[in-house]
């Protein structure tokens, strides 16, 4: 991949956002979908996205063959949570590389969780999912979701090498479902794909993001 932008990337901060103001849906109303409760949250923020983002992946469930469905891990995540997620990578980063200047440390830190002011999931338009059975079992798509590049070796990454055919191909069924409905890729990320976000904007070519951050759905 000779471009890889990484969400540290000034251009996706400077991406302008023109808010639609659309709801943030609970996936678990539609059976169509997967949702893994790994991520379970007491508020249930994590199964929900925008309702253009859900209306966008019941169309990647369609595409997939009989027998396949997609299994949510993560959606929305509100931004005190992502600030957490990012300061406790960035804090094992700089452990690891002490002479490493901060702006280094943001951007290896980005490869994996998204600085908070830029990050999808605070939008609802981001989603980390992978590809289940019908009785939910995972298929092999090369490392688990949320797989950290040094526990991967580097595998997290969606073109990444040393993967086995299975995988592969697994890899290429979920990104050419996802991609025919308007999603786009991170590319160090291979279960993170996202609608409507900062990101999606900067690699589109959008005027604009559609989503800013969201506030969770109340009771």
């Amino acid at each position: 991949m000779t471009d890889l932008i990484l969400l540290s990337d000034h251009r996706v901060a400077g991406t302008p956002v023109r808010e639609t103001g659309e709801p943030l849906l609970d996936v678990r109303e539609f059976p169509a979908l997967g949702v893994d409760p790994r991520k379970a949250d007491d508020d249930g923020s994590y199964a929900r996205l925008r309702a253009g983002v859900l209306r966008r992946l019941l169309l990647a469930q369609q595409a997939l063959p009989s027998g396949v469905r997609l299994l949510m891990v993560e959606g929305f995540r509100p931004p005190a949570l992502q600030c957490r997620y990012f300061d406790a990578y960035a804090a094992t980063l700089r452990a690891a590389h002490p002479d490493a200047p901060a702006d280094r440390i943001r951007e290896l830190a980005s490869a994996y969780i998204s600085p908070p002011e830029v990050a999808p999931h605070v939008s609802g338009g981001a989603v980390d999912l992978t590809l289940c059975t019908g009785d939910g079992t995972e298929l092999p798509l090369g490392t688990e979701v949320n797989a950290t590049p040094e526990e991967s070796e580097g595998r997290c990454r969606t073109a990444a090498d040393g993967l086995t055919a299975e995988a592969r191909a697994n890899r290429e069924l979920l990104g050419r479902a996802m991609t025919a409905a308007g999603f786009v890729n991170y590319p160090t990320e291979w279960w993170h794909w996202s609608y409507g976000d900062r990101y999606w904007a900067l690699l589109t070519g959008a005027p604009a993001a559609l989503y800013g951050p969201a506030a969770p759905a109340r009771p």
